[in-house]
């Protein structure tokens, strides 16, 4: 069908409206989503590898001839390596627990904790350990949210946890 002289595209403009909008939404809603499933796989990932590298890293390790202990430093180190460079230190909140008590500290202060983990008597063979972290997401559907641009407030915000626990191993 041929437009007359003069006749303007209103009804394309319309249609567009009323099905690319929404469309627009659920494409980036969509990414969205992928990108939290991805920050709540690496949280997790990481988190496991390294209450892993503790646990082989236990009593026997301090025993001399050998000099593998580690520290909170050096197992959060670990554990932003194995992120990929996916969690910011700045963010990311860890928690570590064994039988003698529990550090908990943002990863940049973690960083400067050059304590042995687990210190001793709760670093022997078979004594359990755990790491838990719990990392903001900040989602950018939020925009979409009437009056919270600008206003400072945290819509869209989820904090994923993770949790790994394991035994001293060596």
């Amino acid at each position: 069908m041929t437009r007359a002289r003069g006749e303007k595209g209103g009804p394309t403009f319309l249609e567009f409206t009323l099905v690319g909008i929404p469309l627009i939404f659920t494409l980036i809603s969509t990414f969205e989503i992928a990108r939290g499933m991805w920050s709540y796989h690496v949280l997790g990932y990481a988190v496991a590898e390294g209450t892993r590298y503790s646990s082989v890293h236990g009593h026997n390790c301090s025993l001399a001839p050998n000099a593998c202990t580690v520290t909170v430093a050096g197992i959060t180190q670990h554990i932003l390596d194995a992120s990929s460079g996916g969690l910011l230190s700045s963010s990311l909140t860890l928690t570590f627990t064994s039988t003698g008590g529990s550090i908990t500290c943002l990863a940049s202060t973690c960083l400067l904790n050059n304590s042995v983990w687990p210190s001793p008597p709760s670093d022997s063979v078979g004594s359990p350990i755990e790491i838990d972290g719990t990392y903001p997401f900040q989602s950018a559907i939020a925009m979409f949210w009437p009056g919270a641009a600008g206003s400072g407030v945290t819509i869209g915000t989820v904090n994923f946890p993770a949790s790994s626990r394991e035994q001293i191993q060596f």
